[in-house]
């Protein structure tokens, strides 16, 4: 039987094992998708060496960037966001070889580009981990210039206390790529100025536990667009097996 899996850790919130088990018992796939809950990147090879019929794997937090120097080779969005989200795994006579690509840009421009509009030029991507990266790419595609808010000061990026009346005003897409406002703490949102959103906003949140999250709350009660991100999450899941499939 063939294995497919995610490694991450912690693990407990997983949608996938739930999504892909499903899928190949429903179309009689003769498959199994496992967690691989690892405390430390050092257990990757591990995995692979043990699990010799394991032939593709999702990547979660805090793994995205860290896997890549295990990998093989990188496809052209992976490489240029610098994180990993789905790896295709190929055993022939003997030698295996792991290859890494990014499906969360392709799962996030399907979803978000509907409700996108001529005068969305600007993005506030709230967070800087693996997912932001992705967001960032995926809206540069779209020809919409990104900028990074963070607790953190950096050079090129903002942070929540730099978010001006003329800042909120231009940047009408916020995309949350941090877990605040996740299950089990639903009471929490990003610390924007939400006083400061209209009806031309879109507020997009990455989180899709609770399905509607109080950063999308407050978004709504000012007339913003609101979008979470389980359909990015399917939309990224379809993409990950169309590529183990290849």
């Amino acid at each position: 039987m063939d294995k497919y899996g995610l490694i991450g850790y912690p693990l407990k919130h997983s949608f996938s094992v739930g999504y892909f088990n499903e899928k190949f018992r429903s179309e009689g796939i003769d498959a199994e998708y496992v967690n691989f809950e690892i405390p430390d990147i050092k257990d990757f090879p591990e995995i692979i060496s043990k699990t010799p019929d394991l032939y593709g794997l999702n990547v979660t937090i805090p793994y995205k960037q860290q896997v890549i120097p295990y990998l093989n080779e990188l496809d052209a969005d992976a490489a240029a966001i610098g994180a990993v989200n789905v790896i295709k795994i190929t055993r022939q006579k003997g030698k295996v070889r792991l290859k890494g690509f990014n499906t969360d840009i392709i799962g996030f421009k399907q979803s978000i580009e509907p409700l996108l509009r001529p005068f969305h030029r600007k993005a506030l991507i709230l967070g800087t981990g693996g997912s932001s990266k992705a967001i960032y790419h995926g809206l540069k595609q779209f020809g919409i210039e990104g900028t990074y808010v963070s607790r953190t000061p950096r050079e090129g990026q903002l942070t929540y206390q730099d978010l001006t009346p003329e800042i909120m005003d231009t940047h009408q897409v916020i995309v949350n790529c941090t877990p605040v406002g996740m299950y089990p703490k639903v009471d929490f949102a990003p610390e924007i100025p939400y006083d400061l959103l209209t009806p031309d906003h879109l507020l997009y949140d990455l989180l899709y536990n609770p399905n509607v999250t109080l950063f999308m709350k407050k978004g709504a009660a000012r007339g913003a667009i609101t979008k979470n991100g389980l359909e990015m999450l399917l939309l990224q899941g379809f993409a990950g097996w169309e590529i183990w499939q290849r």
